[in-house]
């Protein structure tokens, strides 16, 4: 019997092993990352570090900055990595921003064009991100011109601000994190980077930034380095960090 035991154990833990290096590989391939680190999964402001892959793996490209993050603090979210409920869940409304592993999608802005080389969505006055979950078009930026207005409708989420809100700048440049794109029903939607309106103003999801910030990581990003971006508590992030292969903290911190 404890021979038995003993062996369930072992194929327990060798299981475990298998699912976390599979789950590692969904990202095994990125060469550009950017983590974001919170106290604590309660509290609305973290720091931004950047990360090249190297032959001798992971090493800090640019200083670290001060950013701001969902009102509420972060949640797990659908990303990467499998999904977790050791901490809070990301629910649509809820001022958290998702926690975990995402892809970097594309970049947006006012202006006909950026500086970076990943894609780049120049925003129209119609263009709407649809956070009415249910919707055909939930999670996704349209414009209500191509899609037609029934697509937006409800949507409280005009990507032009500057037309829209008082002309509100920040979404004057920005670019897409890649939470729940299977667009689970009440899962999340609209996340991205942005602008901040100031370095003490939270957003209702997003990561914000002071503009010099973004410019650098719009002109850093190369989509055939497939950048991901990583948020997590920093306790969290340690326990994880080996085992996900992200960058060390004590290496962040040097």
């Amino acid at each position: 019997m404890r021979n038995c035991l003993l062996l369930g154990l072992a194929l327990v833990f060798a299981g475990n092993a298998v699912a976390a290096a599979d789950e590692s590989a969904a990202w095994s391939d990125a060469g550009q990352m950017v983590v974001v680190t919170t106290p604590g999964w309660n509290v609305n402001h973290g720091t931004l570090r950047t990360y090249e892959r190297t032959a001798d793996g992971w090493k800090e490209a640019g200083a670290p900055a001060l950013v701001t993050i969902g009102k509420a603090g972060a949640g797990w979210g659908l990303g990467l990595n499998a999904p977790r409920h050791d901490g809070p869940v990301k629910r649509e409304g809820d001022l958290r921003s998702p926690a975990g592993v995402f892809d970097i999608g594309e970049a947006f802005g006012y202006a006909a064009k950026a500086d970076t080389a990943m894609p780049y969505r120049a925003l129209s006055a119609t263009d709407y991100c649809v956070d009415v979950s249910g919707s055909p078009q939930y999670n996704r930026i349209v414009d209500a011109k191509v899609a037609g207005e029934k697509a937006v409708e409800g949507s409280t989420e005009p990507m032009r601000r500057d037309l829209h809100v008082h002309g509100d700048q920040r979404y004057r440049q920005g670019f897409v994190i890649e939470h729940n794109p299977q667009q689970r029903a009440q899962g999340g939607s609209c996340i991205f980077a942005h602008l901040w309106k100031s370095p003490v103003d939270a957003t209702t999801g997003c990561t914000a930034m002071d503009p010099s910030l973004m410019h650098r990581l719009l002109a850093w990003l190369r989509p055939d380095e497939h950048p991901v971006f990583v948020l997590l508590p920093a306790s969290t992030y340690e326990k994880l960090q080996a085992e996900w292969h992200l960058p060390a903290l004590e290496e962040a911190a040097r």
